[in-house]
């Protein structure tokens, strides 16, 4: 049985841009830690293999849990849920600063504190994102998903030289303190707004009561009985491991290919995230096509002819990169935006927390593994080589999606599948 739609008061916009103002601060605390902790290891111990195992732990909470991380937030409060995942994250960083402190911080330490906070990622996100199709009426999804883009271009652009900042004038502990303090501020407004909940939670206590193993089941079910959503899936972890690795490759091909440093590779981080506040903008003033997942295939096509240009940019023009970055940044709240708004729009909310949750932990899989193949390839041939390889994959991804119509019509043909436990099909998000 389908749930009824859930009526949102006039002054909806006060609550959601509340919870998304104190969201957005602690957002940017986050990434002063990110970057303060990944200077810190590089300045004590100048090694690779250290920030790629510190990448590890931040990274394989959010993979690993996620299937039960988005069953537990489609049973339990979401709002609750997303104050404790946000308290155990502000009090593990709180641990780390005492640490900090009193000159007893190791390596390990760190490695634990990165997998505790990624670990309440793994709740808050879901959590978060789950909510907001029932906190935000289905016509201005695609703006506020634009709104979310833009703050996470802004982030992307302000973090890196504040933090540069900070850690010149400021110990490791103090930056710390400022990840608790905007924490708390994330934390502030879910005390003092309510969360609505699916009807699903709201339901009888006369209702069928299925067990958490039934309820996670559930959710592999429910993508698979419906074909545009398992589709629109695999897409993006197709996406994941061929883009991850762009990445990762980005200051090997600057410094070794164009033979420049570190301003330069500085430059690139901050034209992309120039491009995601203007494509967040634009997003959120357009609203992007009428069929949101057209918006985001011509988006994926669009930044894969930037990336081949990159892939063919003469080693005397590095501004083909720059301008390149600026395209891709410019496309990614165009491919992220609308299907983040599809899903929130035509899944069931009571299933929305595990597919957001499984689509992220398998396309998340994606990116070590794309990297472990990447790597070799790249030695073995060039520094351009999986440019090559992910444009023009990329490209064909996204003009054979024009063809499939289970995914073309994906908006529209969710309620004639016969799902199990008589739910309708769930949401996901396509992981950046």
């Amino acid at each position: 049985m389908k749930n009824p739609e859930t009526t949102l008061p006039s002054n909806w916009a006060v609550r959601f841009f509340t919870i998304f103002t104190g969201q957005a601060f602690s957002l940017f605390g986050s990434s002063l830690v990110q970057f303060a902790l990944i200077w810190y290891l590089t300045q004590k111990t100048g090694s690779a293999t250290v920030l790629a195992t510190a990448s590890l732990f931040g990274m394989l909470p959010q993979i690993l849990l996620g299937p039960i991380a988005g069953t537990v937030v489609d049973r339990g409060n979401r709002r609750i849920i997303m104050i404790v995942a946000d308290a155990t994250i502000a009090l593990s960083t709180l641990l780390l600063a005492y640490l900090f402190w009193v000159g007893a911080a190791e390596i390990w330490h760190i490695y634990l504190i990165l997998t505790i906070r990624s670990t309440g990622g793994a709740f808050h996100y879901p959590a978060m994102s789950a909510s907001t199709s029932l906190m935000v009426p289905k016509e201005h999804l695609s703006r506020v998903a634009g709104a979310n883009q833009t703050l996470q271009g802004l982030v992307n652009i302000v973090a890196p030289p504040v933090g540069a900042l900070l850690v010149e004038v400021m110990t490791t502990e103090n930056i710390l303190m400022i990840d608790v303090a905007t924490a708390i501020m994330g934390i502030t407004p879910l005390l003092f707004f309510s969360i609505p909940q699916p009807p699903r939670i709201e339901a009888h206590e006369s209702a069928p009561q299925t067990s958490f193993l039934q309820d996670l089941g559930a959710g592999f079910k429910y993508m698979a009985a419906w074909p545009g959503l398992l589709m629109l899936g695999l897409m993006a972890t197709l996406l994941n491991f061929l883009l991850a690795p762009t990445s990762a490759l980005t200051p090997l091909l600057v410094t070794k290919y164009f033979n420049l440093g570190a301003l330069e590779l500085g430059s690139l981080d901050s034209l992309f995230g120039v491009g995601m506040i203007v494509g967040g903008i634009t997003l959120g003033v357009w609203g992007g096509f009428k069929k949101k997942i057209v918006t985001s295939l011509t988006a994926i096509a669009l930044f894969s002819f930037a990336i081949l240009a990159i892939a063919a940019a003469p080693a005397d023009k590095f501004w083909i990169m720059l301008t390149s970055m600026f395209v891709i940044g410019f496309m990614m709240p165009l491919v992220n935006g609308p299907i983040h708004a599809l899903f929130q729009t035509v899944v069931e909310p009571s299933m929305q927390g595990r597919v957001h949750s499984l689509v992220g932990s398998v396309a998340g899989a994606m990116m070590p593994l794309s990297l472990i193949v990447a790597g070799p390839v790249t030695d073995a041939t060039s520094y351009q080589t999986w440019y090559w390889i992910a444009g023009i994959l990329n490209l064909a991804i996204a003009l054979v999606a024009f063809f499939i119509p289970a995914l073309m019509n994906i908006e529209s043909n969710h309620s004639n599948s016969e799902l199990a436990g008589g739910s309708q099909p769930v949401e996901q998000v396509i992981a950046q």
